[in-house]
């Protein structure tokens, strides 16, 4: 585990960006049961987490893939991340919506995007990866190179290892499910007897079951 991946793990559970209830799960809206809940949304109301994830998200960016020619936001929760990550560094912006708006132009992209920039693509957090993958597929046939996507966290399913893995994205991510963890049993946030619960659940978040 990285200095990074520990130090965000600990910044989001500190603003509650980050719930574990394993003995009282969540729904999800795909009608998953889960006893892990992540809203790095949060982070934005917190002016200087939201400045650590701005300042974080572009030093990954420069390191991990150097010349970039526009950023991409995820509709809706990566918006302003990625707004405030194309300011920072400087660079045109766009977001990408799940499904085309229903007047207009019924664009997925919003703003402008030229054949061949290189694009890198931000997300608040990845689950299956499903949606995320829609945006770089919309990207592409804008006839764009995504040449990566940086997330502020990842479950780190293994669906969506797979579904990157295929795609051919590099994925980058300020922290994870693994530095969560360790840094909510360090801290007294779960218990020890909590962990094989969630590990259960991480393993096959479809069909997990809270007891059984």
């Amino acid at each position: 585990m990285s200095t990074l991946e520990k130090l965000f793990a600990e910044k989001l559970l500190k603003v509650k960006a980050i719930k574990l209830q394993p003995t009282n799960p969540f729904t999800w809206a795909s009608g998953w049961k889960s006893p892990f809940y992540c809203d790095n949304r949060k982070t934005l109301s917190y002016p200087s987490l939201r400045n650590f994830v701005k300042v974080e998200i572009s030093r990954l960016i420069l390191e991990k893939f150097g010349q970039v020619d526009a950023i991409a936001g995820v509709a809706t929760g990566a918006i302003a991340q990625g707004a405030l990550v194309a300011e920072e560094l400087n660079l045109p912006f766009v977001y990408v919506r799940s499904s085309p708006k229903d007047h207009g132009l019924e664009n997925l992209i919003e703003g402008e995007l030229r054949p061949g920039m290189k694009v890198v693509v931000i997300e608040d957090l990845i689950s299956t990866g499903g949606s995320s993958l829609k945006a770089v597929e919309a990207i592409r046939r804008d006839g764009c190179e995504v040449i990566g996507m940086v997330a502020s966290y990842t479950y780190g399913f293994p669906v969506a290892i797979e579904a990157f893995k295929n795609a051919n994205v590099e994925l980058v991510t300020l922290t994870n499910y693994e530095a969560v963890l360790e840094v909510a049993l360090s801290t007294g946030y779960i218990n020890e007897e909590d962990v094989p619960v969630l590990n259960a659940w991480r393993v096959d978040p479809a069909h997990w079951n809270a007891g059984k």
